[in-house]
């Protein structure tokens, strides 16, 4: 019997631990709204959350009684930028993308310029003489017969 009792002690103790928290969960915390959206970041969740009902709580009401903090306050914690709707980039983002932009292209304008000012020259093999060396070669060893340089009535440019 003895084990037993002991068992339902704790659990009534427990049980008045669970009560105790949801009685001063349930108390009402008044938090400053004024400059809101400036110390939103800065805010412990359990007091963005306390805003929140308190906020909710408030436009229950008439929204002719809130004051213009209260107003301020409501529109900020629902569109506000924070949380999800929180900006990615910041001011000045645009500006180092596009002088990024800029560098690189001229980079490679520089380089593929220089390649070409200080290049060899350009190949033989695209030379109009090796060109006709090339057609006869083809017409020699009657490379494509069907449609191509070999076939009978070919009236094309060759290679």
């Amino acid at each position: 019997m003895l084990p037993v009792m002991a068992v339902r002690q704790r659990a009534t103790t427990t049980l008045r631990g669970i009560n105790n928290c949801r009685f001063y969960s349930q108390q009402k915390q008044t938090v400053s709204l004024q400059n809101l959206e400036t110390r939103w970041k800065t805010l412990a969740p359990a007091e963005r959350s306390a805003i929140t009902k308190q906020l909710e709580e408030a436009q229950l009401k008439d929204w002719k009684t809130l004051s213009l903090e209260e107003k301020k306050a409501a529109y900020y914690v629902a569109f506000g930028a924070h949380g999800p709707r929180e900006p990615v980039t910041q001011p000045g983002h645009a500006s180092k993308v596009i002088a990024g932009i800029l560098t690189v292209l001229t980079v490679s304008s520089g380089l593929m310029y220089w390649t070409r000012q200080n290049g060899t020259e350009t190949p033989h093999t695209t030379s109009p003489e090796w060109k006709e060396k090339t057609t006869e070669y083809m017409r020699s060893q009657n490379s494509n017969p069907i449609h191509g340089i070999s076939s009978e009535g070919y009236k094309g440019k060759g290679f």
